[in-house]
């Protein structure tokens, strides 16, 4: 196995952060045929397969404002407001995606991204652990 680490600044917003030419980059590097694991080793971070750039970030950030509202219902209450719903958000885009690799490129569909998903306005510096794994 081999394995790296990016850094990701998300800054002061939600954010979904395209990682897709990171993780192109390391397994070019590796080579070969294997699968492509991305974690991020945050409680309040996850990482999603899906379509950029065409409105799909914004309605993704909306559901999950729909969904996990930034109020003041959350018991983990510490940070900013609605906090606590980032400390759930995980159980529904989890923080690991695994991508088949083909002669070192991502197997990715036509329109499909890696992406990281921060709903956490209050950390705004993210690792996520790329790791190549071959058999």
């Amino acid at each position: 196995m081999k394995s790296t680490v990016i850094e990701v600044r998300t800054g002061a917003r939600e954010r979904v952060h395209d990682m897709t030419k990171e993780c192109a980059d390391f397994v070019r590097e590796c080579g070969g045929d294997g699968l492509l694991h991305v974690f991020v080793p945050h409680a309040t971070a996850g990482v999603a397969l899906l379509e950029l750039g065409s409105g799909s970030d914004e309605d993704l950030l909306a559901a999950l404002g729909d969904l996990l509202p930034a109020d003041d219902r959350w018991r983990h209450a510490h940070g900013s407001r609605g906090h606590g719903r980032s400390h759930v958000m995980p159980a529904f885009i989890p923080p690991y995606a695994t991508v088949p690799v083909l002669g070192g490129r991502l197997a990715l569909g036509t329109w499909q991204s890696v992406a990281l998903i921060d709903l956490n306005v209050d950390n705004p510096d993210r690792r996520v652990r790329l790791s190549f794994l071959t058999d």
